[in-house]
């Protein structure tokens, strides 16, 4: 079977040189069926796992069809609107979009929150070709008038399901309603609730539905355990198991923002090299947290779900779910955040009593069943000894193991 090049799908010169430069040659499963449809001005539905090489599939059309109307937007005004759920995956967007359109004279301006809103409004004085941004900010700057969406003819909504795990529904539509009717839209979404769906329905005309399957087990380069443990326990479980140097590079995943700062103390105050990335940082903080994170400075990075899919460093060897995620489809952008570029990784997991029914979802999710390494009893309450009362067991001191640290250096 001939294999399917860029160069085949119709695309316009610049960007085959920008992708020859970068030596992409032939596109992945979702580029290959996504890029003709845009191309030919359809609305598009399209639904892949993150890594699957999304951001081009929509890139590379807009650009397309930027490049052939050579129009100067207006100031306050942009031609393309990309929306993004975290301001981490809107800078990689940015940045896929200045190495695609290298061949060519595109203005772009990322509008995100956490970071200077004086500076975003100077950028679209100038006007945009297109604007990557994060739904509040987006409103933010649309409410003063100094981001217009009256000219937009291409409109892409990524990250569908994450959108509205985080609640942006409202602001999208806020969006979507100052849209011109006549646009060309694109709505990508790893997974498919009933919620995506219906905010499908609402937003695309007649789309062409793009499906890549998905793959049997969650990653076969990741092995995958379980540790089954107290609560109370999983910090000392933790400190002991980053005693050993093959977790060279670990990212620690929490439920809650104040329990990545809990964590992220826990491990300073040991005198580890750490640093946390969750909703309430700014993003010169969160920037310069995954830049630390990146060139080694900090070993490991303690994250919120709200950068799962945000967090694209590779060579990190150990993910570890300090808790379990609250949905359980998050579980699998976690430790996707491993074993990237072909390497192998580890995923070890803390799972409390009140954790065990969500691992059981995981476990039927990803068709895979977790590898047990440890097992701590849980502690058993105590009921005081009422004066007189016969028949009263006597008092039981409960000392939990913390983990054995032997068998988990072994795992990992």
């Amino acid at each position: 079977m001939t294999e399917i090049t860029f160069a085949a799908l119709g695309l316009a010169e610049p960007l085959l040189r920008a992708l020859d430069a970068r030596k992409f040659v032939s596109p992945t499963p979702i580029q290959a069926e996504a890029i003709p449809a845009l191309l030919d001005g359809q609305d598009l539905l399209g639904i892949a796992q993150t890594g699957s090489g999304k951001t081009a599939a929509f890139t590379l059309p807009i650009l397309h069809h930027l490049a052939a109307q050579s129009v100067r937007p207006a100031p306050f005004v942009t031609r393309a609107l990309i929306l993004a759920p975290t301001r981490e995956l809107a800078l990689q967007i940015d940045e896929t979009v200045r190495v695609l359109s290298a061949q060519l004279r595109m203005r772009t301006v990322v509008i995100i929150g956490g970071a200077s809103r004086y500076r975003q409004v100077e950028a679209m004085r100038r006007g945009a070709d297109i604007v990557i941004g994060t739904p509040g900010r987006v409103c933010d700057l649309m409410q003063t008038r100094e981001l217009q969406l009256g000219a937009v003819s291409r409109f892409v909504l990524d990250e569908a399901d994450r959108m509205l795990d985080l609640g942006f529904i409202k602001d999208i539509r806020r969006i979507v309603a100052a849209l011109p009717a006549q646009r060309q839209s694109a709505l990508f979404s790893a997974t498919m609730p009933p919620e995506v769906a219906s905010l499908a329905n609402g937003l695309l005309r007649e789309p062409v539905r793009v499906e890549i399957a998905r793959k049997e087990e969650t990653a076969p380069k990741i092995e995958q355990f379980v540790h089954h443990i107290a609560q109370s326990g999983k910090q000392s479980l933790l400190l002991s198991l980053l005693e050993d140097d093959a977790l060279s590079r670990v990212i620690v995943f929490t439920r809650t923002k104040h329990g990545a700062n809990k964590v992220a103390g826990v491990l300073e105050n040991a005198g580890i090299q750490v640093d946390a990335i969750h909703g309430n940082k700014s993003q010169s903080q969160r920037e310069r947290a995954l830049r630390d994170f990146r060139n080694g400075r900090a070993r490991v990075l303690v994250s919120t779900d709200i950068a799962s899919r945000g967090i694209d460093v590779t060579g990190i060897s150990h993910v570890i779910n300090f808790d379990l995620p609250a949905e359980p489809e998050s579980y699998v952008h976690r430790i996707g955040r491993t074993a990237r570029a072909g390497a192998e990784g580890i995923a070890i997991s803390f799972c409390d009593g009140a954790e065990r029914s969500t691992l059981r979802v995981i476990e039927r999710l990803t068709g895979t069943t977790l590898t047990v390494i440890g097992e701590a009893p849980a502690p058993q309450a105590y009921q005081p000894k009422r004066p007189g009362a016969p028949g009263q067991a006597k008092r039981r001191r409960f000392r939990g193991n913390g983990g054995s640290r032997t068998g988990m250096r072994s795992a990992a």
